[in-house]
């Protein structure tokens, strides 16, 4: 039986498991009686990644077979500074998991979005979790965060998303709500408004705000990165998603 290694980003893990990334999406979402179901989102690894800073081979020994045959479901290697520790290249597919146990796989994408003129909303889920409100495109705020020696928010890496403003993005204090589904829109304007008119560029709009979010929100897609590289993982049209992926679009829009 195989051995697969996954980076969970909610929360931040290492994990060894002998599930293939669809079963292990519906054990990480759905999980059993003895665990709350939620969204997932995780990385498959290169099951051949080694680092000194994880204990990888003795967690991949450990996942083996229980006496009556049935497979290791999950080891877990680490759960703290985990983003940080992994290279890009050793990413493969990232994996978005609705709570009802539906993954999506996404492959990595060379084409990144490009900059625009518009305001921007982050989620960010790992290693911390605020949401945040910027002037910057998404290829600047993963440089801001992780690269600008001058910022005193500086993180080793990072594994956020963008989200949608609709009309907001352009009109923050006018724009229509339309199909947003925040229920914090007058707190959302009025943080978008003080970008508008100040000189910061980027705001936090809450700094507790729970990691979970509407996949149909998902503007672009997924930015992971640390000092030295990038990975974008693009999310798939609305009209593609509906075509070729219904049983996740469906099951992502029941929240």
């Amino acid at each position: 039986m195989s051995k697969n290694l996954y980076l969970s980003l909610m929360p931040e893990a290492l994990i060894a498991s002998m599930l293939s990334p669809e079963e292990f999406g519906v054990y990480y979402a759905v999980g059993s009686h003895r665990k709350l179901h939620g969204q997932a989102i995780f990385l498959e690894i290169d099951p051949e990644f080694r680092d000194e800073f994880f204990r990888i081979e003795e967690g991949m020994e450990r996942c083996a077979p229980h006496v009556d045959g049935t497979v290791k479901k999950s080891v877990y290697i680490s759960t703290y500074r985990v983003l940080e520790h992994v290279p890009m290249s050793a990413v493969r597919m990232l994996h978005l998991v609705t709570s009802y146990g539906e993954t999506l796989g996404l492959e990595l994408c060379d084409d990144l979005p490009p900059d625009d003129d518009e305001l921007h909303m982050y989620q960010e889920i790992a290693p911390v979790k605020p949401l945040v409100v910027s002037t910057l495109a998404p290829v600047q705020f993963y440089k801001f965060i992780t690269q600008e020696p001058r910022s005193l928010i500086h993180l080793p890496a990072i594994a956020f998303v963008e989200l949608r403003l609709g009309a907001l993005a352009r009109d923050p204090e006018f724009g229509e709500v339309g199909e947003l589904p925040y229920d914090f829109i007058p707190h959302l304007r009025e943080c978008l408004v003080e970008l508008r008119d100040k000189t910061i560029h980027s705001k936090m709009v809450d700094r507790v705000h729970p990691v979970e979010f509407p996949y149909r929100m998902i503007k672009s897609g997924i930015f992971i990165g640390n000092k030295k590289e990038l990975a974008y993982f693009k999310l798939p049209s609305r009209d593609e998603l509906r075509d070729k992926y219904y049983r996740w679009w469906r099951s992502a829009n029941l929240i």
